[in-house]
């Protein structure tokens, strides 16, 4: 017999012998005579109603339902919620180890890795490197300009987009800029591989790769210039100093009928603009002149 019948008979107790059997032996009959027994107690109010057989099932139902849902959501949900804190802490303190340092125009900084190994950083140039597996993979990521002095121990990388060097304790400095690539070992030996091009350098040796072409050159310095607050350059084109110029303070500056691929010879200081603008404009006989504070214009020769 049809459940919602057997129901409404039940409700208003009309019940033969074999269909109360049947009764008792729907699924929820115990949540049914529950909610009877229960009512017994219940004095309604004067301004209540008695609701037909039709808004008791759908009230039913709809509690049933409530209940249902209840009964498994909510342990659901406070597992769920549990497993995402769970894997937040554990992303936070067990995948992302890595430490990444990075400059800002016209700022130098000195680090200090976990091995006593030193790193310099020249204006506008970061180093990445993961602290707890420092130990085991003496590895780190360069972009920009960076003086390394390390201690000596297992085998060092410098990882760039253009080249790896490796050693295992020395002094060198990398340079690693829009199609420039440049290695200068200071002391000790440095391997150094970029595609195709592999060499081991020794303290004076320098390794360069700019515009695609690569050179080799000797360097009598003891440690890179840039350290000690100059620049100096051996016939670099005059838009890679401007470059250089403009990092190290934080300015614009607009060549106006100059050259850019002219090659200079020369230094600047990085403690006073206006003497490092004479000694990049003078040998090459162009002017300068301030369109604003953080704007220069240098102005060339008419050919």
């Amino acid at each position: 017999m049809d459940k919602d019948v057997l129901i409404k008979k039940w409700l208003n107790n009309e019940l033969s012998e074999a269909e109360e059997k049947a009764f008792k032996q729907l699924g929820d009959y115990d949540f049914n005579q529950y909610i009877l027994d229960n009512a017994k107690h219940f004095k309604a109010s004067n301004f209540s109603k008695i609701d037909d057989f039709e808004t008791f099932k759908d009230n039913y139902n709809s509690q049933n339902i409530k209940v249902r849902k209840l009964n498994w959501k909510k342990p659901m949900l406070r597992i769920a919620s549990v497993i995402v804190i769970a894997l937040g802490i554990y992303s936070l303190f067990f995948l992302d180890n890595t430490t990444k340092i990075q400059t800002l125009a016209s700022e130098k900084t000195t680090i200090e890795l976990p091995d006593n190994s030193k790193v310099s950083l020249n204006a506008l140039s970061s180093i990445e490197f993961n602290k707890n597996k420092w130990n085991e993979n003496r590895m780190l990521k360069l972009n920009g300009e960076a003086y390394f002095r390390v201690a000596k121990g297992k085998q060092f990388d410098v990882i760039t987009t253009d080249g790896k060097v490796t050693v295992v304790g020395t002094e060198f400095n990398v340079i690693q800029r829009d199609n420039y690539f440049e290695v200068k070992c200071y002391e000790g030996v440095v391997r150094v591989s970029s595609d195709t091009i592999i060499r081991r350098l020794i303290a004076g040796d320098t390794y360069k790769i700019f515009d695609g072409k690569f050179t080799e050159s000797k360097t009598t310095s003891s440690q890179p210039q840039w350290t000690k607050e100059s620049s100096i350059f051996n016939a670099m084109p005059i838009k890679e100093v401007i470059a250089e110029l403009e990092r190290q303070y934080n300015i614009k500056v607009i060549l106006k009928e100059v050259n850019a691929n002219r090659l200079f010879t020369g230094g600047f200081t990085h403690k006073n603009l206006e003497n490092a603008l004479i000694s990049i404009t003078q040998p090459m006989n162009m002017t300068y002149e301030f369109d604003s504070s953080k704007h220069i214009i240098i102005n060339g020769q008419k050919e």
